[in-house]
């Protein structure tokens, strides 16, 4: 199965698009504090799940994923 199927990784992507869209309103002098550090969590989701579901084995799969939920914390 594609990673672009996965519902998950859709999910993930809206919710990237979201928070760029949120961030946009935050204090310029959050740019490189708080609007980067959320913009690359946001992003990590769904590159991870992507990543993860390129991998030949399923540990290296199930590694990637966990990678995706802490960055969803």
């Amino acid at each position: 199965m594609n990673y672009k199927d996965l519902i998950v990784w859709q999910k993930a992507m809206d919710l990237a698009t979201e928070i760029y869209g949120l961030t946009t309103k935050l204090p310029k002098e959050e740019l490189y504090g708080l609007i980067n550090q959320l913009r690359r969590a946001a992003v990590s989701i769904p590159s991870n799940i992507a990543e993860g579901n390129a991998r030949a084995s399923t540990g290296d799969y199930l590694r990637f994923l966990s990678i995706a939920r802490g960055s969803n914390a």
